[in-house]
């Protein structure tokens, strides 16, 4: 009987080929230039990190939320600044997504339920960032008594964090746990492919804007008037902006493409 994860063609062409890598370098290197130019920008600029300080522990929230939320989850599905409010733990949350969707196209040469644990286990690696990454921004805001959860970045990333966890939860029950009745358990899942893949790419959209929102918040507060004199950390975060928008171009992009360059005809949607 033919299974919903089989794939129809496995046939690459030239044309196929040149899209297949031209597709993994650009985005392999827009996910790696989010979460380095990031780092950079909260060491250069925003004085790094530090426990002891409210303000410095701030950093932590960009850096986890794009690191975890986009960079880690982009690679998965591949393969794939503090501001004054609570949202920045969602783009290192974000970075974490992307990883675990990218993988998921790259990596067809392994089994598909080697594949299947990778996607997780990349996915699982953005739990701790955000869990670390909330509770720095949650602490750095009570301490110096900045009120949370006000802004539409703020708003956005609870939104996100709440698709990520019922993502998390639906996806490990339905795609791992009832493998253990595969034959039982396979209309199911079948009918839970396209539901899990679009949400799936809905919530690393979602992650897109909460970051790109933060990062407009945190220059107003930070820059106030400088920002419109185009200063050099306006520019690095106007470019970190730019990344994160490309990435939210490209990562759908590869994600709805076919699997097998050119003449496959199963959709990553139908292959979960």
């Amino acid at each position: 009987m033919k299974r919903y994860d089989d794939d129809d063609d496995r046939v690459w062409n030239c044309g196929a080929w040149f899209e297949y890598i031209l597709v993994v370098v650009v985005s392999s290197i827009l996910l790696i230039a989010a979460s380095v130019l990031t780092i950079f920008w909260t060491i250069y600029y925003r004085k790094g990190f530090n426990m002891d300080d409210p303000k410095l522990q701030f950093n932590l929230h960009p850096v986890l939320m794009i690191g975890g939320y986009i960079t880690l989850s982009g690679f998965c599905k591949r393969l794939p600044v503090p501001s004054v409010d609570n949202s920045w733990t969602e783009c290192f949350i974000h970075v974490l997504i992307v990883v675990a969707i990218l993988l998921y196209r790259i990596c067809r040469c392994c089994s598909h339920l080697i594949v299947k644990l990778c996607h997780t286990f990349f996915h699982a690696c953005s739990i701790p960032c955000i869990v670390i990454g909330f509770m720095a921004v949650w602490d750095s805001h009570n301490q110096q008594q900045i009120p949370n959860f006000y802004s539409l970045h703020s708003w956005l990333g609870m939104i996100t964090m709440g698709l990520f966890a019922l993502q998390f939860v639906l996806g490990f029950f339905s795609f791992l746990i009832l493998l253990c009745c595969e034959n039982a358990t396979y209309k199911f899942r079948s009918t839970m492919v396209p539901i899990h893949a679009s949400f799936g790419v809905a919530t690393f959209m979602l992650a897109i804007a909460t970051a790109v929102t933060g990062l407009t918040q945190k220059a107003h507060f930070e820059l106030g008037e400088n920002y419109s004199q185009t200063v050099e950390e306006g520019i690095i975060m106007n470019s970190i902006g730019v990344i994160l928008t490309g990435l939210g171009i490209i990562i759908p992009f590869a994600v709805r493409r076919s699997n097998s360059p050119a003449n496959c005809k199963v959709y990553v949607t139908e292959r979960i």
